[in-house]
């Protein structure tokens, strides 16, 4: 993953300016107040906070980054709700070992522990994008391999129409001859 996730703690108070309402964040990321709502109550966005009754939920501007960052990771990695919370459960423990690890106080022993801890995060990510990526993977042979079919009917047919039947196999590319 490129970029980290924000931690999706608000970073300034809901009655700042640029305090954004649900409406607007949908349109600015491209989804619906619904799915919004959805996300917090899965736990994949902070729960709107206690507001006046009456009141609208207000994002901050780091609230609407990790929406669009777990949008980002569900259309990428085409991954379940369950999936992506384990994905970025994982990411805000890291950006939690990273904070521990930036203290200057920190003994080598309990840096390694972090270190370890760090690793366990990243293999877990690893391991399902790894999933993905194989999902994907044998999505493109069996395309490519219904490619190859359709082209060779193809060829086949226009090879009948032209009285040619059985068609020549189609030259090698790098040597330029037929095999």
């Amino acid at each position: 993953m490129s970029g980290r996730i924000a931690s999706g703690k608000p970073s300034r108070p809901a009655s700042d300016a640029r305090a954004l309402r649900i409406g607007d964040v949908a349109r600015l990321v491209g989804t619906t107040p619904r799915t919004i709502r959805y996300y917090e109550e899965v736990g994949l966005l902070p729960e709107a906070s206690a507001r006046p009754s009456g009141r609208h939920r207000l994002y901050s501007e780091a609230e609407v980054e990790r929406l669009r960052e777990v949008m980002r990771l569900k259309d990428l990695l085409g991954v379940s709700l369950e999936e992506l919370r384990t994905l970025l459960a994982a990411e805000e423990a890291r950006a939690e070992v990273r904070a521990q690890l930036r203290r200057e106080d920190v003994d080598p022993a309990r840096r390694r522990e972090l270190l370890r801890e760090a690793l366990g995060h990243l293999d877990r990510q690893l391991d399902l994008v790894r999933r993905r990526a194989a999902e994907l993977g044998k999505l493109e042979r069996e395309l490519s391999d219904t490619r190859k079919r359709v082209r060779r009917k193809i060829r086949e047919l226009d090879a009948h129409a032209q009285g040619s039947f059985p068609p020549a196999p189609p030259l090698q590319r790098a040597g330029g001859s037929a095999p």
